[in-house]
């Protein structure tokens, strides 16, 4: 798949905004201390739990929220993720992947974009269990989920600097401790898309 940045202007996917706080001064001794973008990658995907892997939903989407949850979903790893490496100085993205939640609807899945050794590559820290192996890998992806399109699902091929407001307002309204995905959108608009 080709990824497509909403800009060519890096400086974009460096910044900080209000999900990707990585100002924050937590974040960014955790950043300095894990060093490089591999180590960042292996403590979200092995440190913070996935809430459905958990069995507790923490509500945690902000980066500086997630890293004290210790407990995100997806969207909330890819934040805190995103806000470690660009603390670190490594331009990162949002990507999107749409895909079949074994109920017949569909859910919208998280994961990143990082602009490393001049060129973009996906990473997925969703973290691993059984039928789930993600890695660490800037030449071939090793994402949770490959894309089945027979079924409906997709990747959208664009980065993301933020989250797209449709998905940050839905993000805002969890409440800790009620399971469930139902109050976020199942896919992103054509035009995030």
């Amino acid at each position: 798949m080709i990824l497509r940045p909403e800009t060519d202007d890096l400086t974009g996917y460096l910044a900080a905004d209000e999900v990707i706080d990585h100002q924050h001064p937590e974040l960014r001794l955790l950043a300095a201390e894990l060093a490089s973008p591999e180590a960042a990658f292996r403590f979200v995907r092995d440190q913070v739990r996935h809430s459905a892997d958990a069995g507790a939903y923490s509500g945690a989407y902000r980066a500086s929220e997630v890293l004290a949850a210790r407990n995100a979903i997806c969207h909330g790893k890819s934040h805190l993720l995103a806000a470690l490496l660009r603390a670190q100085g490594v331009p990162t993205g949002l990507c999107y992947q749409r895909l079949e939640d074994g109920e017949g609807g569909f859910a919208l899945h998280a994961l990143n974009a990082v602009h490393l050794e001049g060129r973009w590559a996906r990473l997925d820290a969703r973290g691993n269990r059984e039928g789930v192996d993600t890695r660490y890998d800037l030449e071939r992806e090793r994402l949770a989920w490959p894309v089945r399109p027979e079924l409906g699902e997709r990747d959208y091929p664009t980065i993301h600097r933020t989250p797209p407001a449709r998905l940050r307002h839905a993000l805002a309204q969890a409440r800790p401790g009620h399971a469930g995905y139902a109050h976020l959108p199942s896919e992103l608009p054509p035009a995030d898309g």
